[in-house]
């Protein structure tokens, strides 16, 4: 009862701050499997992706006072999601892989959207580890390969001096953790939705695995912020 209370109060247009209580101790509740059952729902799942901006298409991600809204609704989505076979499936049925990947882009070359990003790819590597439909969808339909690949380039500031050779700076200083978090998460998805890659058959996926190990080697050789960060990185 408790939970559905918090999404009917979510449901209407209330303050940012009253959005951001709510949604954190959904987030809470959320970690029990026993309280998730009136969650998971087609319309509570559209409260939470309306919330963290996954209804939205073509808006971009400008009023900086929502995004601990959107961070708090994509950390109550993982954790549903982790925790619900059902939620799993309504994630198929609501195409929520598509709006997550279009949520990335987003991201992209955007200020103070470190978490909103991190985030984004855990749940996307929650759906491509959970569900075979949501990995088969994100490598063939979505361009998952280039999409992941492309977080993870932004996360570790990769720079290139050849088409697959990026600049090796021996001096740069380490990752923040919030950089390696999300390569962390980016580098997850990325294993989920090539785990069946065996076979390379067009010109332009050849170009995309290239693409992919020369981020992969720059990757073995840049620190995060901690030994443990550098070891869990790598």
């Amino acid at each position: 009862k408790l939970c559905e209370e918090i999404l009917n109060i979510l449901e209407k247009d209330t303050k940012t701050s009253c959005q951001v209580a709510c949604l954190e101790a959904l987030r809470i509740l959320s970690r029990d499997k026993t309280v998730l059952v009136p969650v998971t729902t087609k319309r509570n799942m559209q409260i939470l992706m309306r919330l963290a901006k996954l209804d939205t298409v073509e808006d971009p991600l400008e009023k900086v006072s929502e995004f601990p809204v959107i961070v708090e609704a994509l950390k109550c989505l993982c954790n549903i999601v982790f925790n619900s076979a059902v939620a799993q499936k309504l994630s198929l049925e609501l195409n929520l892989a598509a709006m997550l990947c279009n949520l990335l882009k987003k991201c992209k070359d955007q200020q103070l959207v470190g978490d909103i990003k991190c985030f984004d790819l855990r749940l996307l590597f929650l759906l491509s580890l959970l569900h075979t439909d949501i990995r088969s969808q994100l490598r063939q339909e979505l361009q998952g390969v280039q999409i992941l690949t492309q977080a993870l380039e932004s996360s570790l500031n990769v720079r290139w001096t050849e088409e697959y050779k990026a600049a090796e700076d021996r001096d740069r200083p380490p990752l923040s953790l919030q950089e390696t978090d999300c390569a962390i998460e980016a580098l997850k998805a990325l294993f989920n939705v090539t785990l069946d890659s065996w076979n390379v058959h067009s010109k332009n996926e050849s170009h995309q695995f290239r693409y992919m190990a020369a981020i992969l080697r720059h990757c073995l050789l840049t620190m995060g912020p901690t030994e443990d960060k550098t070891e869990e990185l790598h």
